[in-house]
């Protein structure tokens, strides 16, 4: 798609897939649930004529980056971890960020776990919510929403909600 490069970048312990496009200070894009990189495509091409270094990985879990067997592979530290090593393998300081949905979550954890890597975050569609250390963010969204809220449906019952990473 007009000179949209697919690379496949080792960090963390996993594969990730990445498109890049342009030259010129990193932004950084983060897709939401179920997406991909694709999500991004426009706003790729638009920064990239704009002088902007478009990165936008297929984050863990998702398309052509790995999918680590165990759920404890996909705590926010794991997800956070990989773009720290992502963004390191760019050999740049910091990043300008954008997240939505699953992808604003992570980059608000980026945010406070690296400040020092993020020189600006735009944030769709998903404010910071602090995350109540006594009840899982899952049970919440269930309480609130209940079970038939998109997040509630891909839950697997047997799993252990309960854990704390941070």
């Amino acid at each position: 798609m007009e000179g949209i490069e697919h690379t496949r970048v080792e960090v963390n312990g996993i594969n990730m897939h990445v498109a890049v496009k342009g030259q010129g200070p990193v932004v950084l894009f983060l897709h939401g649930f179920p997406e991909l990189w694709y999500s991004w495509r426009h706003q790729i091409l638009a920064l990239s004529h704009k002088g902007y270094r478009c990165v936008a990985p297929d984050l863990r879990g998702f398309g052509d980056t790995d999918a680590p067997a165990s759920v404890d592979s996909y705590n926010c530290v794991h997800v956070v971890s990989d773009l720290v090593a992502l963004i390191q393998s760019l050999q740049v300081e910091k990043v300008f960020l954008v997240g939505h949905d699953w992808g604003a979550i992570i980059g608000w954890y980026l945010c406070l776990f690296r400040p020092e890597l993020v020189k600006a975050y735009v944030c769709l569609s998903v404010p910071f919510f602090r995350r109540n250390p006594i009840v899982p963010t899952v049970d919440s969204m269930r309480a609130l929403y209940g079970d038939d809220y998109y997040i509630c449906r891909f839950q697997a019952s047997s799993i252990s909600l309960s854990h704390s990473y941070i």
